[in-house]
């Protein structure tokens, strides 16, 4: 493979792996259309008919709302999630270690930085695909304030950015396939459950509360929470901001543990 990591590597040929990938993509679109489309669905006549009736209305910014209106947001922002980390982490080893597609690429002008950022921005990119499905079948349901809750469309590319950065970190460090049970379980699952997702982190006693702070997911809840219900705060900002700073910063060390991975 070629030199040592520098940033200057990276070039506009990225574009190139990334449309490879949106045209495999195409080939099998109705299956990947199919899990955005009814998941939600399922989520919202469970706790809708279920949860909903024993738990009652939630205070979100002073005002009563249905629980469903609370978790439909969350559902969004774990769309987000695991669509761009799972790219990045089983799609992505898998075309690098069992169909050596990385292999093939490498022979061609694009430099593993190329390679790795296309990955990357296609993560992001299935995110918004899989978010404007969500979006489209809550929205049904009456439980997004329009035109506010488009807003979670621009979101979705730049929370996939910093998930799908965080995937391939991992993908990075994480030696076989099997492994990846530890960053789900260690990782992925506490913020699906402690992120501010079914219930209020106000809920939560102090120490979590603070730990939950730190979680991106908390983040990219509260965000889809405030545009989907039409009431943003002051402190939004400061969420958009911290999953920004997550993709800057976690983006050159992807390239970077992805390299040593590649040459090793």
């Amino acid at each position: 493979m070629r030199g040592n990591f520098q940033i200057t590597n990276l070039s506009w040929r990225f574009i190139l792996v990334w449309r490879r990938n949106m045209v495999v993509y195409k080939k099998i679109w109705f299956v990947n259309f199919l899990v955005p489309l009814f998941e939600p669905v399922l989520y919202i006549a469970a706790f809708g008919v279920g949860l909903s009736t024993l738990i009652g209305r939630i205070n979100y910014e002073g005002t009563p709302i249905s629980y469903v209106a609370y978790i439909a947001p969350a559902l969004v922002a774990i769309t987000i999630m695991y669509n761009s980390f799972y790219e990045n982490t089983y799609a992505s080893f898998v075309r690098m270690y069992y169909q050596k597609t990385f292999d093939a690429m490498v022979t061609t002008p694009l430099s593993l930085e190329d390679i790795i950022a296309g990955e990357i921005f296609w993560g992001a990119t299935k995110s918004v695909i899989a978010t404007a499905i969500v979006l489209a079948v809550i929205s049904c349901f009456g439980l997004v304030a329009l035109p506010m809750g488009l807003l979670v469309l621009p979101l979705s590319f730049l929370g996939g950015l910093a998930f799908g950065t965080i995937g391939m970190v991992f993908t990075g460090l994480t030696p076989s396939i099997d492994m990846y049970n530890l960053p789900i379980f260690l990782f992925i699952t506490p913020m699906f459950l402690f992120g501010g997702t079914f219930f209020p982190i106000s809920a939560l006693p102090g120490w979590a509360q603070k730990l939950a702070t730190v979680l991106p997911l908390t983040h990219l809840v509260d965000l889809c929470r405030a545009f989907c219900l039409g009431k943003p705060a002051p402190d939004l900002a400061w969420s958009l901001t911290y999953i920004a700073l997550m993709f800057l910063v976690l983006f050159p060390v992807a390239l970077i543990v992805m390299r040593r991975r590649l040459i090793s």
